[in-house]
């Protein structure tokens, strides 16, 4: 039996929530073309005949301008501590020298394999000027290029992946693929609607605390705060009449109710808290602690 802590490291954007779920299956992260959508560290348990990997996908790796962005830095240094691999995500169409200075700040101390996405987004002249430049930097221990979207060379990855989990019992017993309460799951749901349908600073300038969740005979009954930091905020989440917090509540029932297998009816709340964001009772009151 193999079980071991992988971690999953990249700027914004790199395509680690993606991978995320492609290698388990199931959407655990959400995802979105805005950067910085993940600030959590979500784990991720996949467990085979012979071995469990406990996958971490980590928040963009940025210079934080706020206490919301250190916790999430925090949550990037913590999974480099406990690391038995390291997956350092690069997407082929950025920026290969900005990559590597993220990739080279980070001190690992376990063995690297580079992961290139997004292949299919470069010419191939392009994707082996990028495998020259990685191979020859001293944490690159192997390299993969996949497309975590298309589930392409998903396979050979984990492969790879399965030559440096150690031996050892699992850490988790049963089928569980996280050990996220269902709750966190649902508030990160919410949020990802708040990034596709809002724009601007809206979603970064916003979070969700699920409050009552309750288990009915026939349905889960849901009431969630949706929390920003001005009233004029307040007023783009509503939309005039209610429109745009119904279609919010609309979408996210809709994936809630796939995530969790049953019928769901949500309540949402729009509250205004100044300064949310650089609160240190705030961010531990909506879990970022």
């Amino acid at each position: 039996m193999r079980a071991g802590f992988v971690s999953i490291f990249g700027k914004p954007n790199a395509g680690k929530s993606t991978l995320l779920n492609a290698l388990l299956g199931e959407k655990l992260a959400i995802t979105s073309p805005k950067v910085q959508t993940t600030r959590h560290r979500i784990k991720g348990i996949l467990t085979g005949e012979d071995y469990q990997v406990i996958f971490s996908d980590t928040p963009g790796l940025i210079q934080p301008k706020y206490k919301l962005q250190e916790k999430m830095m925090q949550a990037v240094k913590s999974s480099i501590e406990d690391a038995d691999l390291a997956l350092l995500m690069v997407a082929a169409n950025e920026n290969k020298e900005e990559a590597d200075e993220v990739f080279s700040s980070l001190s690992l101390k376990a063995p690297a394999i580079v992961v290139i996405n997004k292949i299919d987004s470069v010419s191939k002249e392009k994707l082996e000027s990028i495998k020259d430049y990685f191979s020859a930097k001293p944490y690159c221990r192997e390299m993969i290029e996949v497309s975590a979207l298309h589930n392409k060379n998903l396979d050979l990855l984990l492969e790879q992946i399965l030559k440096y989990v150690p031996e050892g019992e699992a850490f988790f017993e049963g089928d569980d693929i996280s050990d996220l309460p269902t709750r966190f799951f649902v508030a990160e749901l919410i949020r990802e609607k708040i990034y596709e349908l809002y724009q601007q600073e809206i979603p970064y300038e916003t979070t969700v605390k699920v409050g009552a969740f309750e288990e009915k005979t026939t349905l889960t009954k849901i009431s969630a705060d949706i929390i920003v930091q001005r009233e004029s905020q307040k007023a783009i989440i509503l939309g005039e009449g209610g429109r745009m917090i119904k279609q919010l509540g609309t979408d996210a029932r809709k994936d809630i109710e796939a995530f969790i297998g049953r019928k769901v009816f949500l309540e949402l709340f729009v509250k205004v808290r100044p300064k949310w964001r650089d609160n240190e009772m705030f961010l531990k009151e909506y879990g970022y602690s």
